[in-house]
């Protein structure tokens, strides 16, 4: 299935992304919440974000797949998404919305769902 490829590549980026939180925790003992600590408040919502994305795509592309969408498609969406969040991941930046990481993230996660959105409408007819 190649849907557990992106699953796999994906659930790195979430470990990436909670590591970049934990370890500020760690570093300003801060155990609940952000504590005010600007740092901590963006790499929270670096994996939020991320969490808030990842899994609905994840079942979008596994219902594609099942759905004989061609392997390649899945692939490109599969990809593209890995990539989307990535970039956003290195791109949020808390004192502006002017960088280009944030915008390719932003707009290739939401496109890319989008895309995988309205194939699974369509499939279903």
């Amino acid at each position: 299935m190649i849907t557990a490829l992106y699953a796999g590549l994906l659930g790195l980026v979430s470990l990436w992304l909670s590591f970049g939180a934990g370890s500020l925790r760690g570093k300003t003992g801060i155990s609940i919440g952000d504590g005010g600590n600007p740092e901590l408040l963006l790499a929270m919502r670096k994996h939020a974000n991320f969490t808030e994305y990842a899994p609905i795509f994840l079942i979008l592309l596994a219902l594609l797949e099942v759905n004989d969408v061609p392997s390649m498609a899945i692939h490109a969406m599969g990809g593209g998404f890995v990539v989307a969040r990535v970039c956003h991941g290195v791109g949020l930046k808390a004192d502006t919305m002017a960088g280009m990481g944030r915008l390719i993230g932003a707009a290739g996660s939401a496109l890319i769902t989008l895309v995988a959105s309205i194939w699974a409408i369509v499939t279903f007819f």
